[in-house]
């Protein structure tokens, strides 16, 4: 056993089990009370890690990558880590943006923003509106639908095939691999792999033809990023594009149809969908806790000794709720102090936040505009959140309104 996992089991905390996802704020406020704003966790298999909830100390590893680094090879505890371990995918390494450091960080991420930044915002709501539509067409005649499977978990996948210039032919295979690779099956390896392939086969076309999609431009870029650089690349905007902004839709519309605070916005169409997606980031964030960062050198952050290769977990949702820091009205749009999308960085690189914004305001808009009576068909306290630790989301959302033709 490692000195730092001696340390860390002395108060150590299990950062383990459904119950968390059910009240997390609740969790989160008695660690802060019981442990600080730096706590000791061990994550599944009693693997050792510290979880970090103060929003200072989240916004000081996230301000510092040369003391709290990205490349996951830093870490002390691997020969505790077995090669089937659950969180595995968060922390294995691959030759991606996600685990680069330095200039070369800097090269692929200044890449990949500048691709996206090439995007046309006004574009990109034309045809977010257009998938939204079609989407709602598909069930408008029914009179019910789930919005999360339906809707809210297919926008953003169909949003982002369309900014890749994939071929519609080739979405609806997409959209089955994203869904099976999320699962802890025998099918999630397979659907992994076909996705990469897929990608392979974009980026090798694309090298060949061009064109004005993102994969060209990053082929164009002055980086000189290679083949393989930007097939691993578009997995991981495609991942971090995927789960957390359906999640964001799907959590705003629960919000809007639970709140009455946002009664006003169902009847009037899109007055109150800014505030509702700003409250959801503070409240009720997709990405609740991100792996991580590992430290560099040993220091002290929280009160607490750090030793080189500790892993941090940062705890996103926590920070937001922290009440040192937290605003009185979390709803007001320009604020936009919340560590929902990272910081620094390693954070959610420029222009993908605003993208992600321009998706989630109009599909959530749209439905509102086609389905102006649209209700809960349950009881709220019957909707179930997912129980993950890392991602907030609803199994389903099922609502019922006036069926239109």
């Amino acid at each position: 056993m490692t000195e730092t996992s001696e340390e860390t089991r002395a108060d150590a905390v299990r950062l383990t089990g459904a119950g968390i996802a059910n009240r997390p704020g609740e969790f989160y406020r008695a660690l802060r009370r019981e442990h600080g704003p730096v706590v000791p966790v061990l994550l599944d298999g009693d693997v050792p890690a510290w979880f970090v909830i103060g929003y200072r100390e989240v916004n000081h590893i996230t301000s510092n990558p040369r003391q709290f680094a990205r490349d996951c090879r830093r870490w002390n505890a691997w020969d505790q880590v077995p090669d089937d371990w659950p969180l595995m995918p968060y922390v294995g390494w691959t030759p991606s943006v996600m685990f680069a450091e330095g200039e070369e960080h800097q090269r692929r991420a200044g890449a990949i923003g500048d691709a996206l930044d090439a995007v046309d915002r006004t574009e990109l709501a034309v045809i977010c509106e257009e998938l939204s539509d079609r989407l709602i067409d598909g069930f408008a005649g029914e009179g019910r639908a789930d919005l999360i499977g339906r809707f809210s978990h297919r926008i953003p996948l169909l949003v982002m095939a369309r900014l890749f210039g994939l071929p519609d032919a080739d979405v609806p295979d997409l959209v089955r691999d994203v869904a099976e690779s999320l699962d802890a099956d025998e099918k999630a390896a397979a659907a992994h792999q076909r996705i990469q392939e897929r990608m392979r086969r974009l980026v090798d076309e694309r090298g060949r033809r061009g064109g004005r999609d993102v994969p060209s431009r990053l082929l164009e870029h002055p980086a000189g990023l290679t083949p393989d650089e930007v097939t691993i690349d578009l997995l991981v905007v495609m991942a971090a594009a995927q789960q957390p902004t359906g999640n964001w839709i799907g959590n705003t519309l629960r919000l809007m149809l639970v709140d009455d605070q946002f009664s006003m916005g169902l009847q009037g169409g899109r007055n109150s969908v800014d505030q509702a997606l700003n409250q959801v980031l503070w409240k009720d964030t997709p990405t609740q806790n991100f792996i991580g960062r590992w430290a560099v050198h040993g220091c002290t952050l929280g009160g607490r000794h750090i030793r080189a290769g500790d892993l941090l977990v940062l705890g996103l949702a926590a920070a937001n709720g922290d009440p040192q820091v937290q605003p009185a009205d979390h709803g007001d749009p320009g604020n936009r102090a919340h560590m929902s999308f990272g910081h620094g960085e390693h954070g959610c690189p420029f222009p993908a936040p605003e993208l992600a914004e321009v998706i989630a305001r109009t599909a959530v808009g749209a439905l509102l505009d086609r389905l102006p009576d649209v209700e809960l068909a349950v009881p709220a306290g019957e909707l179930e959140w997912r129980p993950s630790l890392w991602m907030r989301g609803l199994h389903s959302l099922p609502v019922v309104f006036t069926p239109t033709g």
